[in-house]
């Protein structure tokens, strides 16, 4: 019996030796790049890391990655100056752009269509409209000589503050031991990806699986929920309102790119009547007879980067001219 144990325990190890080897020679993890909070309160990547986000259960998307001397993902250092056209892109993990190539980035293509510009990505992963408008507002001296800034805004997820705070849980957390034996261990890190561990998280923090979604009764329930929603967007446009408040926002050469279908109303209203430039590309989106999205997530794919880069460039020129 005990040789059985012993011999069981023997080949496990070997079974997910061979595992961990395939993985990494396969390359079938993702890798992300560290992150700290710099001495001006700016949550940013470590600079100086390169390699390769890996997303998808089958390595669907495989792109490297390049973390500038600024902290951010793009192919170029940022260095603006009163004699050049620069254009600076600010925003989430949209921005950031780990679906693509670093050399091959929406910046990048938005270059390729504006002669003689220069693109500075400002992209990093869980951004808000807070963050953007913060990190703006630190680097005020870079920004200044920059002509224009783009700034994209996920009208349903950006809005939930109305003041900044540097997340340094978040950053304590990623750097915890925990965390640091999954980015070791690919196995670990491979089956977070592909949701191997799922069932487990819900069962630690007390979710059920597959639980049924709620069905709106009647009539009475959506004018309910339309009534809440109706309440949600003026707290998101008095957060909106707060953060320009707080900073400013120089309408000469700041505007807000945004899918017009996805954002309310009244929010679009206030950017109209108080003259705050909107760059629309929903119906780019919308007339395009190929997907703009990846397959598994609504990060934009190749074809989505070309639309986004053509819509600001057209939008940048028809300013210039």
């Amino acid at each position: 019996m005990k040789k059985l144990i012993l011999k069981s325990i023997v080949y496990v190890f070997l079974i997910l030796l061979f595992i961990e080897a395939s993985i990494r020679l396969f390359h079938l993890y993702t890798e992300d790049p560290p992150r700290f909070i710099d001495d001006l309160g700016v949550e940013k990547r470590v600079p100086g890391h390169t390699g390769y986000a890996v997303t998808g259960n089958r390595n669907q998307n495989y792109s490297k990655f390049n973390i500038n001397k600024s902290g951010f993902n793009s192919y170029r250092e940022y260095t603006p100056t009163a004699n050049k056209f620069e254009i600076a892109i600010v925003g989430d993990s949209f921005i950031e752009g780990f679906h693509q190539d670093y050399f091959d980035s929406t910046g990048k293509k938005i270059e390729n269509l504006i002669p003689n510009s220069e693109v500075y990505e400002y992209g990093y992963s869980g951004y808000d409209f807070a963050n953007q408008m913060h990190l703006i507002d630190a680097y005020k001296n870079d920004f200044d000589l920059i002509d224009e800034i783009v700034i994209y805004l996920n009208y349903k997820d950006d809005l939930d503050r109305g003041i900044y705070e540097p997340n340094h849980d978040r950053i304590k957390m990623l750097s915890s031991t925990p965390f640091k034996i999954r980015d070791n261990i690919k196995i670990l890190a491979y089956g977070l990806k592909i949701g191997i561990f799922e069932p487990l998280q819900k069962l630690i923090s007390g979710k059920k699986s597959n639980e049924p979604k709620k069905i709106k009764e009647n009539k009475e329930q959506e004018a309910i929920d339309l009534q809440k929603q109706k309440v949600k967007d003026l707290e998101l446009l008095e957060n909106f309102k707060s953060l320009i408040k707080q900073y400013g926002f120089d309408k000469s050469k700041t505007s807000l790119l945004l899918d017009s279908s996805k954002t309310s109303e009244l929010f679009l209203d206030f950017c109209s009547d108080n003259n705050i430039d909107i760059i629309d590309f929903h119906k780019n989106f919308e007339d395009s007879k190929t997907s703009p999205t990846l397959i598994y997530d609504e990060h934009w794919n190749n074809h989505g980067r070309d639309i986004i880069a053509k819509t600001i460039s057209d939008y940048i020129k028809a300013k210039r001219d």
